[in-house]
């Protein structure tokens, strides 16, 4: 049994026996056998006959329990660990996560009944949306979940449905804080930002949900996502709680739910290390022991997605073909941007990178050639690797693209070009 090598990005020529100076983190948490690539203990080939079909999405569940576990013992036993399920709405996925976390976040009635059909509580799941529909808030207040409040707009409607119902509306209001995340892949607070309530009207909203009766229950504050600093999460959480303790003068009853949000990111790119969660874990101690005196009802909640199931996903497709265009070789595969709008680099990414990818039937091939995967889309854009050190492949083999466990399937346009659909396996 062999851990997967590093794989690296390369100029110079086409083929060469050397191993290149690795550039991306080695992708140590999938094992390989006889030169395959095992997810959970299966053979990728293996796998690939399993499974029906190319291209196709593998999560593996032990890497999923890992996860979980590293943060458990990383974190204060206090903080309760959300999955922010908008990472990878997989449902088979939702119901293992849901038998490992606290609780479950969601962003649209959608997600909200994968949550209740995995088996999620309803008192642990949460609603966050800048843009909730007037039905998505009756669907919620009928479910008994906890409402994240974004706009003055959300409190009549909810007022109308719990008193219709004879339910409780149960809110927490999110919060627009006056900072950012710095160093954030993704900046969600601080600034003009669609998300939440500007923290300087956040009092003149408790006291409206006070007034129409609603049920109180805290505050949920999200400053950025994606980042490799723990000091820049350090310095957010820190920031959001003093904030919401100044804010917890104006509320109409004690706050019982505290959601300090998440930002934990996964290394992608040439560069990149693993997030260091001690400093994270201490200061998450810190707040605590201060929340025992300040917020003494809340419960504290970090909401994590990408960081949660990122890692232990792949994106495997098959190649179909293998040119060379003046001394360029491309691997042409059956997957592409339709399916992985991510690895493209068209969610998000202002100059382009590659993830860390793989031949996963040659991961220990001797022979490299730096070559460009491209899918078969009639778009330049469609290019999973861009000249990229790999061991050399041929028609059949499988192109297997790392860090593909969040925001893949989901957060893809695969009805472009009318091609075949993505599967998607929980091993």
């Amino acid at each position: 049994m062999r851990t997967t090598p590093p794989f690296a990005e390369t100029e110079g020529p086409a083929m060469t026996e050397a191993r290149p100076t690795p550039t991306h983190t080695p992708m140590t948490q999938f094992r390989s056998a006889e030169g395959q690539l095992l997810v959970n203990g299966v053979p990728l080939t293996r796998l690939a006959v399993r499974v029906g079909q190319t291209p196709f999405y593998a999560y593996d569940r032990s890497l999923l329990d890992a996860r979980v576990a590293q943060l458990r013992a990383a974190l204060p036993s206090e903080i309760k660990l959300h999955y922010a399920m908008k990472a990878n709405p997989m449902p088979a996925l939702v119901g293992h996560m849901v038998r490992l976390v606290d609780g479950i976040d969601v962003a649209s009635a959608g997600e909200l009944q994968v949550a209740l059909d995995a088996g999620a509580d309803p008192k642990e799941i949460s609603f966050a949306g800048p843009g909730k529909r007037e039905q998505e808030l009756l669907q919620a207040v009928a479910a008994g979940i906890l409402i994240n409040v974004e706009s003055f707009r959300e409190l009549p409607i909810l007022a109308a449905a719990q008193d219709a119902l004879g339910l409780p509306a149960r809110v927490a209001v999110r919060v627009n804080p006056d900072f950012e995340l710095k160093s954030s892949g993704m900046k969600m607070g601080g600034g003009p930002k669609q998300f939440g309530v500007d923290a300087e009207d956040v009092p003149r909203l408790l006291a409206e949900i006070g007034n129409a009766g609603l049920a109180f229950e805290g505050f949920h504050l999200f400053a950025g996502s994606q980042n490799l600093r723990p000091e820049a999460i350090v310095e957010a959480q820190q920031k959001s709680y003093a904030l919401a303790v100044r804010l917890a003068e104006h509320a109409p009853t004690a706050v019982r739910f505290l959601n300090l949000g998440g930002g934990f990111g996964i290394p992608y790119f040439p560069g990149e290390t693993p997030l260091d969660l001690a400093p994270i874990g201490d200061n998450l101690g810190a707040i605590v022991a201060a929340a025992r005196q300040q917020l003494p009802e809340a419960e504290i909640v970090i909401e994590l997605g990408r960081y949660l199931v990122g890692e232990a996903g792949i994106y495997v497709a098959r190649v179909v073909d293998k040119k060379v265009s003046r001394g360029q070789i491309y691997l042409v595969t059956d997957g592409g941007l339709h399916h992985h709008l991510s690895a493209s680099g068209n969610f998000g990414q202002v100059i382009r990178k590659n993830y860390p990818a793989a031949i996963g039937n040659r991961i220990e091939g001797s022979m490299r050639e730096t070559v460009s995967v491209v899918g078969p889309l009639c778009t330049p854009l469609d290019l999973l690797a861009d000249k990229m050190s790999l061991p050399a492949a041929e028609p059949g083999d499988l192109v297997v693209v790392y860090q593909s466990g969040a925001y893949g399937a989901s957060a893809s346009p695969q009805r472009f070009l009318g091609h075949p659909a993505v599967a998607e396996v929980l091993v």
